[in-house]
């Protein structure tokens, strides 16, 4: 009898113990207009922008990252067989970097009206190395090179 009473304390021990991670992990799960605010708030913190500034950033900042999902991402998919597959494949993604491009030209602009040239740089070289951190923590995907 005991050793029953014993055996459904631990399961239900285990059970509240694995629903509190799955709870926890769920909190801790950011959206990602959260996370770009968060790397928005990073990068101002790293320049030391005034407050009103970094509000101007912040916002900015998120704008600029929503705008660029809206691109979606790179297409994926099969690989090309034909030349013409292969011409078309080669051409969307002109397309698609020149679209990121001209976004990134639209809030350098915007950027250029509140930040100097150095902090822009500045914001360039922090956002970089935010993405390069966040790629070497992501879990590597089957498939996939390191």
């Amino acid at each position: 009898m005991k050793k029953l009473l014993g055996t459904i304390l631990f399961i239900a021990a285990m059970a509240a113990y694995s629903n509190g991670l799955h709870a926890q992990s769920n909190e801790q799960r950011m959206t990602r207009e959260q996370l770009a605010e968060t790397q928005a708030r990073h990068i101002a913190d790293e320049l030391a922008m005034d407050d009103a500034t970094s509000e101007k950033f912040v916002a900015t900042y998120c704008q600029f990252q929503k705008e660029l999902w809206q691109l979606g991402p790179r297409q994926k998919g099969h690989r090309p067989q034909t030349e013409a597959e292969t011409k078309e494949a080669i051409n969307e993604h002109f397309e698609h970097s020149q679209k990121i491009l001209d976004l990134r030209k639209k809030y350098y602009a915007i950027y250029s009206e509140f930040l100097t040239q150095k902090q822009i740089q500045k914001v360039y070289e922090t956002e970089r190395d935010i993405m390069k951190h966040l790629r070497n923590r992501a879990p590597m995907r089957p498939g996939k090179r390191p």
